[in-house]
């Protein structure tokens, strides 16, 4: 016997105790010539042509005579149903020989007169009348086809329906020099395939189906004996038991044995045991031993074994005292006749009895092996992985104990295993248990902890990274691995893990903080979408401008005028990517993120285009970069730009150039647009108060005054209050004259100057808002006369040239400009002499000038009342001899008007005749243009002279005051109203 089997005493040996006594009797009486079982009964046929039924209480419950003489040799019962088949041979007519006869019996249809089951068909088998016993039978379920193997090498196959008697076809088959030993039917998809068993050979041939008709076909040259050749009913394999070992047979050939060295005499199958019983074995010095203990009768010693073919176990062995004529299955145990006509069953203990008895020997491999055979639950199997840890654990074989842990973590508490790896410093075997514990998503936050401290103690990126960058459904806890990550100095991979998972600020967190990598961390929110950009881009605004103040202002004013779009990148090739290092748990953080822009998964990702191939492929490859124009433009709202100014604190350069973009955006409302023109202002004087030389002050003044100068929407831009603070803050005396003069407020600009002590400003202010402003001349000549430094400064030439313009403009009389003079003891007479000499001469020349009008308009007068008192008291002549209106001569009928112009009567027509009522009533048509337009004149002087608010207007506003009340009174506005 091979020294690998293992023996055990999985089934319980007990004799049945027969308590019938008629039973018992028959059952010692040795007549039993064949046994089967079948729907819950056993059957059993004697040597005299009888079968007798045997139910669960082991009694006779019935019996009835199937055959008059010969001995039932084979029985089968149909499963299910009340049929049984029985062969028995019975001597023939006129001669000794046993003919074979088969007989179907319906039990459950006795015949009313003898009460024995009714014979639904009877067959004689054909043998060619050749004297042979039958030697092995079987049927199929359906009893369509039946196999008869006779000791002389026949075998006949019986085709019909043997349970409506419609008649059957009987033919042989196989012949052979060889004895047959074993038949056995197989039936596959309509494909039946009859197993033939000599003493030499196992042979196979299909007597139905595809094939049909062919020649039988040698599967091995070497046969079995009688009783050796049984079916698995499970699987359809052919079992056939030798000396040296147990075959198994199919359609496609013999499968691999199962070497067991015993002499066999029958051979069954039990569920997955195969049942042996072997004879006693020849004589030799174990004969002697057994000869010994057992004295007369150790030449008649049996052995029955149950053995486990694919465990290689013993499951039961004994020695019998007779030999075993039958063994059958029913009621779930296994059952054998002896020769003396005892019976004993085999009943298997349970699972976990045999289970206990392999943990007794320490056989845990197979005790997994045989509760997987049984079908055991997956955590009642992983039981047996943890017991059979904890005992590799105690023999100190950690490498396997850990290997059945693992097998058995669905259903094991981690912390019992990590605890025992962790006392014994097993560090590799704790990072396989805690990667399956994360396998599995069994892995806590404290595990996830365990299991980087592990990989950073060993400094062993490449577990780490593999760890990290599994496929498949997170295992671990996500922030958990994150922090340690960051902790560890592992930046490369902290960032691959956030942003694998959609963590985009964690992203740029780690990039900044720990990596330090400004570039890429901009880079990186670059890449992004604009909402989730935003939050990073304000939360490091100043980190980024601080170090890459060129690409963080221009991101900036993408964002902030609409025009953002999210960096595209194509695919990287493969070779262009280096692998990235690091020595230790800390040292080399610095170089962990070197190459992390290029080993990031980004958004946005060109993933249709595919880099070239070969040598030339490289980062920079032209084809590997897409334009900005072919990436469609994001849709979102930017913030108000006043939010991003805060964010350029310290970086006026930046902040201008940021300004300065924002201004071009022409989709700015009106409050945003003031509030940069107003920052943009303070910043341009920001900058020209640095002390940086006069050229770079005088640059950004300019700047600055740019931005209130000119400009139509200017004063809509910068508040005049904002302009006046910041330029006074910044003393920018350019802007606050500036806000001035646009405001009308051009004597408030001379006042600045003047309470400044700033003569010359003060004089180009006189000389460039003089003109629209007369009052500053008055202001001048005062400010001049108030000091004697002032008056130096400014020349008597200036101060003439004020006395000139009050002078010529009339902006003071004669006695304010000496008041004014006198009031400090600054001006000289021989400074006022050529104004007062010329104001002298001048008023000279205007009282002779009004002389003359005064004179003029009295000769006038006086010509007019003459001619009105002419035409009253004197008579008109007329000496006009053409018309007015044809100029022909005169024809009576004339009309002459007292303006001496004549008409012909029919010129008038239509006319100033027309229009009158009479002949001395109408008016010259060449002098009633003129005198309408008097007539206007007149009526208007008599309505302007009732709305007193036109002159109180004109006489404030007026430089003359007594010329306007003189031509106010011309007007008649003093005059009585006349009463009609």
């Amino acid at each position: 016997m091979a020294l690998t089997w293992r023996s055990f005493d999985f089934f319980d040996a007990t004799q049945i105790k027969i308590t019938d006594v008629d039973t018992r009797a028959f059952f010692e009486s040795n007549e039993i010539s064949s046994v089967c079982s079948g729907s819950d009964s056993l059957f059993f046929g004697s040597y005299d042509g009888h079968v007798r039924i045997v139910a669960a209480s082991w009694k006779v419950v019935r019996s009835f005579q199937a055959y008059e003489t010969g001995p039932i040799t084979h029985m089968r019962q149909i499963e299910g149903t009340s049929l049984l088949v029985t062969v028995a041979e019975e001597p023939s007519a006129g001669d000794a020989n046993n003919a074979p006869v088969l007989k179907v019996w319906a039990l459950d249809k006795p015949v009313k007169k003898t009460g024995i089951p009714t014979c639904l068909s009877t067959v004689a088998i054909n043998n060619g009348k050749k004297p042979f016993p039958i030697s092995a039978f079987t049927a199929t379920e359906d009893l369509s086809q039946l196999a008869v193997g006779f000791a002389n090498g026949a075998v006949t196959v019986i085709r019909g329906d043997l349970i409506h008697d419609l008649g059957t076809k009987q033919r042989i088959i196989f012949e052979s020099d060889e004895p047959i030993t074993g038949v056995e039917l197989h039936v596959d998809a309509g494909l039946t395939t009859l197993f033939i068993a000599t003493t030499s050979r196992i042979l196979k041939l299909v007597v139905s189906g595809r094939g049909h008709g062919q020649p039988p076909k040698t599967v091995e040259d070497n046969g079995c004996g009688v009783g050796c050749m049984a079916v698995d009913k499970r699987t359809g394999d052919i079992v056939v038991g030798r000396d040296d070992a147990i075959y198994y047979y199919t359609l496609e050939g013999r499968g691999p044995p199962t070497a067991y060295e015993a002499p066999k005499k029958l051979v069954a199958v039990h569920q997955d045991y195969i049942a042996l019983v072997s004879p006693p074995t020849p004589a030799s010095e174990s004969g002697a031993l057994r000869s010994r203990f057992w004295g007369a009768t150790a030449d008649s010693i049996y052995t029955f074994t149950l053995i486990h073919p694919e465990l290689r176990i013993i499951a039961h062995s004994e020695s019998v005292l007779a030999d075993v004529n039958h063994i059958f299955q029913i009621w779930g145990d296994l059952y054998t006749l002896t020769q003396d006509g005892k019976v004993f069953r085999y009943h298997e203990k349970t699972l976990q009895q045999r289970l206990e008895m392999l943990y007794q020997r320490n056989l845990y491999t197979l005790a997994a092996e045989l509760a997987q055979k049984c079908g055991m639950d997956a955590q009642q199997q992983n039981t047996i992985y943890r017991k059979y840890g904890d005992y590799l654990y105690q023999k100190g074989n950690y490498d396997e104990a850990m290997t059945q842990y693992i097998k058995a973590i669905d259903s094991t508490e981690p912390s019992q295993v990590i605890r025992k790896f962790l006392d014994t410093q097993r560090i590799h075997n704790l990072i396989e248990y805690l990667e399956e514990l994360h396998e599995h998503h069994k892995a806590t936050s404290d595990h996830t902890t365990l299991l980087l401290n592990c990989y950073a103690k060993l400094k062993d990126i490449d577990k780490l990274e593999k760890f990290i960058k599994s496929p498949g459904d997170l295992k671990f806890d996500l922030d958990t691995a994150i922090s340690m990550c960051r902790q560890g100095g592992y930046y490369e991979q902290a960032a691959y893990l956030a942003k694998k998972h959609g963590e985009t600020e964690l992203v740029v967190d780690i990039l900044i903080e720990d990596s330090k990598a400004y570039d890429d961390a901009l880079d990186f929110i670059w890449h992004l979408d604009p909402e989730t950009a935003y939050p990073s881009l304000m939360k490091y605004a100043r980190v980024l401008i601080e170090h890459c103040p060129k690409d963080a202002t221009q991101i900036f004013i993408d964002y902030y005028t609409s025009k953002y779009r999210p960096r595209v990148d194509a695919p990287i090739p493969v070779a262009a990517i280096p692998v990235a290092t690091n020595g230790g748990f800390v040292t080399g953080a610095a170089n962990a993120v070197q190459n992390l822009s290029s080993l990031l998964p980004l958004p946005y990702m060109n993933t249709s285009a595919v880099a070239p191939a070969g040598p030339q492929a490289t980062i920079g490859d032209a084809s590997l970069i897409l334009r900005p124009e072919d990436v469609p433009a994001p849709e979102y709202t930017p913030p108000k730009p006043r939010t991003a100014f805060s964010s350029f604190i310290d970086h006026p350069d930046e902040f201008i150039i940021f300004l300065e973009a924002c201004l071009k955006d022409k989709t700015l409302s009106e409050s945003d647009r003031t509030d940069i023109y107003t920052t943009l202002f303070e910043m341009y004087l920001h900058k020209a108060s640095e002390k940086k030389g006069e050229a770079h002050r005088e640059e950004w003044e300019r700047k600055a005054k740019g931005l209130i100068e000119g400009g139509k929407d200017r004063p809509s831009a910068i508040e005049n209050s904002n302009v006046l603070l910041l330029s006074h803050l910044s003393d920018f005396r350019d802007g606050t004259t500036l806000v001035k003069e646009q405001s009308g407020l051009l004597f408030d600009i001379f006042r600045s100057y003047t309470s400044a002590k700033d003569t010359r400003g003060a004089l180009r202010a006189l000389r460039k808002y003089g003109p629209d402003e007369p009052q500053l001349y008055p202001a001048a000549l005062a400010y001049l006369t108030s000091d004697a430094r002032v008056l130096d400064e400014a020349g008597p030439a200036e101060l003439a040239g004020v006395l000139e313009r009050i002078e010529r403009d009339g902006l003071m009389a004669p006695l304010q400009v000496v008041q004014t003079l006198g009031k400090n003891a600054v001006a000289t007479m021989g400074m006022i002499k050529p104004y007062l000499a010329k104001r002298i001469e001048r008023e000279r020349r205007d009282i002779a000038e009004n002389r003359r009008d005064v004179a003029a308009f009295r000769a006038e007068t006086e010509q007019r009342r003459a001619e009105i008192a002419d035409l009253g008291a004197k008579p008109a002549v007329f000496q006009a001899t053409r018309c007015a209106q044809c100029a022909l001569p005169l024809e009576l009928p004339a009309v002459h008007f007292l303006c001496k112009h004549s008409f012909h009567q029919r010129c008038l027509r239509g006319g100033a005749m027309d229009e009158g009522v009479g002949d001395d009533v109408g008016e010259c048509p060449l002098c009633a243009r003129d005198n309408a337009t008097i007539r206007a004149l007149k009526k208007g002087q008599g309505e302007n002279a009732e709305r007193h608010e036109l002159f109180k207007d004109d006489l404030e506003r007026s430089e003359d005051r007594f010329r306007t009340v003189a031509e106010w009174f011309g007007r008649g506005v003093m005059g009585v109203p006349s009463i009609e």
